[in-house]
């Protein structure tokens, strides 16, 4: 399928946590088909919920990576 954007470029399909994820590596927009936005949610509400970031080494900052970057590193 043509990136409804680009036009020239082909979407390149890639599965991410078992969900099929359409996206233009020019554009980066990314194209979901039915349901796969809810699965999305869902998985994203499973997660438990951190604020602040987690204490590290020497008093830094770490940060759990979140659902959403996983999905859309």
């Amino acid at each position: 399928m043509q990136c409804p954007t680009c036009k020239d470029n082909a979407l390149v399909m890639t599965e991410r946590q078992g969900i099929e994820i359409d996206y233009c590596p020019q554009c980066r927009g990314v194209w979901l088909d039915r349901g796969e936005l809810d699965k999305i949610i869902e998985r994203g509400d499973q997660q438990p919920r951190h604020h602040g970031g987690q204490q590290g080494h020497y008093g830094q900052q770490h940060r759990k990576k979140s659902f959403w970057s996983e999905i859309f590193d």
